[in-house]
């Protein structure tokens, strides 16, 4: 396998880039200035939200940082949560799912209930993801995401700035980013990534449910890699519950 890094492989300064790193700023300095205490970065720890970490960090912003560790995921991405802390001295909210629902759900429908069908992989990341998702963004006004237009078809019209369908801003301040870019502000600012992104992994969620990508293959072909259509866990695509069962 090629053991050239994904800096070396995707980093690339493209026309226009300094003018949206200083677009994203100050699109989260105005946020955080609109929303005191009450914005959060909801990370999931891959190459794009680490990107407005470092922003965060490097600005001093009063946002939080949260993710969802969901009791699957690489050890590879629990290991930026350290990362993190050593780096910028942020300590990171995280927010699991219910142990009880988990264990209910697990019992009824075994470990791999995601290969069983799209209805109990979507009831899978409603009770590891969109229901914590929801405790993290209680109470809160506004939240940050490293959605970007370019990652797939279902986000190709990701705006800047919007409401989500509870009435909070949904800010993404890297819509209009390449993969080139990204790449590039992690290098050059020598950000800490998630290893897996070296190993193929452009896009990165639970273990049992990413896989890396092959050379042309889609960017977020490795995320349920069995299913065909739209691939979505719910979080971008319907408003984040207060509170999910297991929908077992």
């Amino acid at each position: 396998m090629d053991t050239a890094t994904a800096t070396a492989l995707y980093a690339r300064k493209t026309a226009g880039f300094d003018e949206r790193v200083a677009s994203a700023r100050r699109l989260l300095a105005r946020a955080a200035e609109a929303h005191p205490g009450r914005i959060v970065q909801a990370s999931s720890l891959g190459a794009e939200d680490q990107v407005l970490t470092d922003l965060i960090g490097r600005d001093r912003l009063p946002i939080a940082i949260a993710t969802l560790d969901t009791g699957k995921l690489h050890g590879e991405t629990l290991a930026l949560v350290d990362a993190i802390h050593e780096r910028y001295g942020l300590r990171l909210e995280r927010y699991r799912p219910v142990h009880e629902a988990v264990i209910a759900f697990v019992g009824r429908h075994g470990e791999d209930a995601m290969r069983q069908s799209v209805e109990l992989r979507k009831a899978c990341c409603a009770l590891r993801k969109v229901e914590p998702l929801g405790r993290m963004l209680a109470g809160r006004t506004a939240w940050v995401t490293g959605l970007r237009r370019e990652q797939s078809s279902a986000r190709a019209e990701v705006d800047f700035e919007a409401s989500d369908d509870a009435g909070r801003a949904k800010l993404s301040p890297l819509a209009d980013w390449s993969w080139a870019d990204v790449w590039h502000y992690l290098e050059l600012h020598d950000v800490p990534y998630n290893a897996l992104h070296d190993q193929f992994f452009p896009s990165i969620g639970c273990a049992p449910c990413t896989r890396a990508v092959a050379v042309g293959e889609d960017f977020r072909a490795g995320r349920w890699w069995w299913e065909h259509g739209v691939k979505e866990c719910g979080l971008h695509v319907a408003a984040p519950a207060s509170a999910i069962g297991a929908q077992a």
